[in-house]
């Protein structure tokens, strides 16, 4: 017994002891594209049939800065109006597209690094009611809670992005509305922060604000911290007038785009899951036509986020098993064509944190990342079909992604790994054990992921720690993270020439500064 304990207690010592980056078990931007729904074949044939939507189909609606652009690169403007986009356009604006794309954040610590297939996890969304689990009802969201999640993301180690998770309802105006949206995120985060604008001239206003934080428009372009989520199309292929105004602003002002297109297979894209899949690239592509005959080599992320419809009510549903299916599909073509890729995954139809959340939300976020998302979009704190967005299960979740980022990670062989000459040492000293092994201790960091929140101990221990509940633990998680000094990566000076040139809606008071 006391060398169990004496092994106990060393391990113990050993999980305390900080890890250096490079030896931690689960690290951003994995290696994924290990699972493939799609044949090589199959591959091919939603390729080509992309191509040939863009070239026979065409988007509706285009405007005219648009068709001026995209017709001066080679597109065609039809008599029904459809602006057509040849194969041959395509082909050539594939040449021209950013790969190797990097997302800078404020803290280059959190940088991310989308080339190949590396995996990366981030928050997203627009939800517009709050889970509120200490008072057992929902309400509507508002800037504080916004400020919160991105301070409590800001402190969950595999939450690579926060991306926008709610709309601040307490603001009216719907320029204000996308004031502080930006200003929660990027006050709340030194993280990478993705969000979208209504109309241009908020999107130009808010670039003021970028330069402004970063301290120059220069110093902004050489390193933009925050990605433009940008629905330019309404499925099918219709384009979104205000919406290509800000995607316009967007690569002019040196930032990074997310073009998303969100079909809803069997409602706005087609019921079979390759017909949805190609309509979601085709999308895709027609605005990296337009982004590259902006600026060629405009950084752009490819956001194919194709949802399910449950075809008995029509109601989407983000948690079903053809989310994740969808998902994987669409990240195998964008590593077909080495292209910067977002994807949709994680937001469950569940409305709390409870076996249905955790289950969907795990199975399709997994299928997303092992086929090699660059990132999985609402992949945390997502309720009720995007309806409501959680703080507390963004802690839970976090332990969801480190899981899936250890399964990402695979099994490294080596002989080292292959442990043949311990196996051998054991095995012949009668030990019988590899507890109290070098080897062990050594590993049991790099080799091993731990829930913060995920409960491992015996029904006995359970008992006697008073039979803690993981909600209970995350809620108290969030008021310690909360409770914390506000995070101090935007200056009290710069804050206070942008309170100066802004209407912020939050107090300092309010926001623990």
């Amino acid at each position: 017994m006391p060398r169990r304990a004496g092994g106990r207690q060393a391990r113990r010592a050993a999980r305390a002891a900080p890890l250096a980056e490079a030896a931690k078990p689960v690290r951003p931007g994995q290696t994924g594209g290990h699972y493939r729904p799609l044949s090589a074949n199959d591959v091919a044939a939603i390729v080509d049939n992309a191509f040939s939507i863009l070239e026979r189909v065409g988007f509706a609606d285009a405007t005219p800065h648009c068709i001026e652009t995209c017709t001066a690169a080679g597109a065609v403007l039809g008599d029904d109006g459809r602006l057509r986009m040849p194969r041959n356009l395509v082909e050539r604006t594939l040449e021209l597209a950013r790969r190797n794309l990097v997302l800078h954040a404020q803290d280059p610590r959190h940088d991310l690094d989308l080339s190949g297939a590396r995996v990366h996890f981030s928050t997203a969304g627009a939800a517009v009611l709050v889970p509120d689990l200490e008072n057992d009802r929902y309400r509507d969201s508002g800037a504080q809670d916004l400020y919160d999640m991105a301070r409590i993301a800001d402190a969950c180690e595999h939450i690579h992005m926060f991306q926008r998770t709610c709309v601040p309802r307490d603001i009216a105006d719907n320029y204000e509305v996308d004031i502080n949206t930006l200003y929660c995120s990027v006050m709340g985060t030194s993280k990478h922060v993705g969000s979208s604008w209504t109309l241009a001239q908020h999107l130009e206003e808010s670039l003021r604000m970028l330069h402004t934080i970063a301290g120059s428009e220069a110093a902004w372009r050489a390193r933009p911290f925050v990605s433009q989520s940008n629905c330019f199309v309404v499925p099918p292929l219709k384009f979104a007038a205000d919406a290509l105004e800000c995607l316009r602003v967007a690569v002019q002002g040196g930032m990074p785009v997310l073009l998303l297109s969100a079909g809803q297979a069997g409602a706005t894209a087609p019921a079979y899951l390759a017909g949805t899949v190609s309509q979601a690239w085709a999308e895709c592509l027609g605005a990296l036509v337009y982004v590259n005959a902006i600026e060629p080599g405009a950084p752009a992320i490819l956001g194919a986020w194709p949802f399910v419809s449950d075809l008995r009510t029509g109601a989407m549903s983000g948690g079903s098993p053809e989310q994740g299916l969808l998902s994987a599909a669409c990240a195998q073509v964008g590593i077909h064509f080495d292209l910067p890729f977002g994807t949709a995954c994680g937001m469950t139809d569940a409305k709390l944190p409870d076996f249905q959340a955790g289950a969907e939300r795990a199975a399709t976020v997994l299928s997303a990342a092992l086929s090699g998302a660059n990132i999985v979009y609402e992949s945390a704190g997502m309720y009720a079909s995007l309806l409501g967005a959680c703080p507390e299960s963004l802690l839970l979740d976090n332990d969801i992604l480190g899981s899936v980022g250890r399964a990402v990670r695979g099994i490294e062989v080596s002989p080292d790994t292959l442990s043949f000459d311990e196996i051998e040492q054991v095995c012949a000293s009668g030990e019988g054990h590899y507890l109290g092994s070098a080897t062990t201790l050594q590993v049991m960091q790099s080799e091993y992921v731990y829930p913060d929140f995920s409960d491992r101990s015996s029904p006995t221990e359970w008992e006697e720690q008073g039979s803690p509940v993981p909600l209970q633990r995350a809620i108290e998680r969030k008021h310690e993270i909360l409770a914390q000094g506000a995070p101090r990566h935007v200056s009290d000076e710069i804050d206070g020439r942008l309170r100066a040139g802004f209407p912020i809606f939050l107090s300092r008071e309010a926001m623990g500064r």
